[in-house]
């Protein structure tokens, strides 16, 4: 059994990575909405912050009703309480990976995590 997963993603709109390359303890989505378009829902979750990462384009993220101007290169941080809604600018698509891991759990990171081998 192999110690790596790995996928192309090209010309997909949506795809959620946790089954696709069996994640365990993330779940990573890459995001593709042209402009005009956004989430038709506000949501916030239980346990999982969710970090945003601008890729391309531009937008705006509604977080507990403060608009949040978003572009290329953007990083964005939301806490799990935080109720958002993530929509394209009206010129202009946007894409960008969405990473969800359960808040407070980073114990070790970098190289604190890693092992010589």
């Amino acid at each position: 059994m192999k110690n790596y997963s790995k996928v192309n993603v090209s010309g997909t709109d949506r795809v959620e990575l946790h089954d696709t390359l069996g994640l365990t303890g993330a779940e990573v989505s890459v995001n593709f909405m042209p402009a005009g378009a956004g989430v038709p829902f506000v949501h916030a979750h239980k346990q999982n912050e969710e970090i945003y990462i601008i890729l391309e384009g531009k937008g705006c993220m509604e977080i507990d009703g403060e608009k949040v101007a978003l572009a290329a290169n953007d990083f964005l941080r939301v806490a799990p309480e935080a109720k958002r809604q993530l929509s394209a600018s009206a010129d202009e698509p946007i894409k960008y990976l969405c990473v969800q891991v359960k808040s407070g759990s980073l114990e070790e990171y970098t190289a604190n995590d890693a092992i010589m081998a």
